[in-house]
């Protein structure tokens, strides 16, 4: 009869045979087996990135969230606070709520958890506000159960909490473009839907992101009524090209390519018309020394690759400029690339 000490390896082998994330080493296990409570960081995330309609975005640094979780013997998610933005704290109204319940009912863990949210991500601003706190759940629940799951796995849960502000906002539609890149770090490559294929993508080490949220609202919903069903095939092919582009000079740290590769031929065009000021913040932009400049989500927020600290805060100096000139209040950052993703702030174990 097989004893208690060989049922742990036992159990992982199988979860490891059935695709799940490598069985961690012995210390490791131990250590997150004793966790009771985690603080995390959940990153701020830029999609599309001009050429990569719902197929890329980018993990951020100097923005984003935090979150605490903590394990109860409770069956089930709560959402004990919840600072920053008026948002629900239902849990079946909350995204971080629904994401920790799909995170849950693929897990064998007999208890439920506790969840604290600090939002620093406004609502809207077109960073990944929902998808910070989607991420964050299932990421913080994973550690604290000892990483039974893959990150393409937390991707996938991660997108149920994406659905529900689909839902609200716009076509319900589960997108991965900003969980993935929260969750994996750094730029990634949403290559298919069905079946899910997340693939990283290498991140030039002196690329630095520059992000002015103009504070009017653009509506999702709004946003995505007015894009056409349908393009031309010229259109296409100067889109492909460029995302094909994007990537090849991401992983070869070709900024001239990288520059090159940041046109939006089909979404921009239509969208640019909803954010005021976008041609002329675009401009100046560009003229500070930006690499490309584009529509971050579905807006308002605008942002700029550039190389460099230095050129990535002349380039933010140059966009709030735009926005002084027209009366519009916005908020600014800028932000190295985010290799890592999630991040642990704080943990505590069991023994305090």
């Amino acid at each position: 009869m097989r004893g208690t000490k060989q049922s742990v390896p036992y159990e992982h082998e199988m979860k490891r045979l059935l695709g799940y994330e490598k069985i961690p080493r012995k210390d490791d296990k131990i250590e997150y087996m004793n966790l009771d409570e985690i603080k995390v960081f959940c990153p701020a995330t830029i999609a599309n990135i001009s050429c990569g309609f719902d197929v890329l975005g980018v993990a951020l640094d100097a923005v984003g969230d935090e979150m605490i979780v903590r394990k109860t013997p409770e069956k089930g998610i709560r959402i004990t606070k919840l600072e920053g933005q008026d948002l629900p704290m239902e849990t079946l109204q909350n995204v971080a709520g629904v994401a920790g319940l799909a995170f849950l009912e693929a897990s064998d863990y007999k208890g439920g958890f506790e969840i604290e949210i600090y939002k620093k991500i406004k609502a809207g601003s077109g960073i990944g506000s929902s998808a910070a706190s989607s991420t964050g759940a299932v990421w913080a629940m994973n550690q604290l159960l000892g990483k039974p799951f893959s990150t393409s796995e937390l991707v996938k849960f991660a997108m149920e909490g994406e659905r529900l502000a689909s839902e609200r906002l716009a076509s319900g539609v589960a997108h991965a473009d900003n969980v993935a890149p929260a969750l994996f770090g750094g730029f990634i490559l949403v290559r298919s839907y069905d079946p899910l294929d997340i693939i990283p993508i290498k991140s030039p080490s002196e690329l630095y992101a520059t992000i002015i949220h103009p504070q009017i609202e653009v509506k999702t919903s709004d946003s995505r009524k007015i894009l056409k069903s349908k393009i031309l095939l010229a259109d296409g092919i100067k889109q492909w090209g460029n995302v094909g582009g994007l990537i090849a000079g991401l992983y070869t740290e070709d900024y001239d390519l990288i520059g090159r590769s940041l046109v939006d031929h089909i979404i921009e065009p239509i969208r640019s018309i909803l954010i005021p000021g976008f041609d002329h913040v675009k401009s100046e932009a560009l003229k500070a020394g930006a690499l490309g400049c584009g529509i971050s989500g579905s807006g308002p927020s605008i942002f700029a690759l550039s190389k460099g600290k230095r050129t990535a805060q002349k380039v933010g100096n140059a966009m709030k400029e735009v926005y002084q000139n027209i009366g519009v209040d916005y908020d600014v950052h800028v932000s190295k690339i985010n290799s890592e993703g999630m991040k642990i702030i704080k943990k505590r174990t069991g023994d305090g």
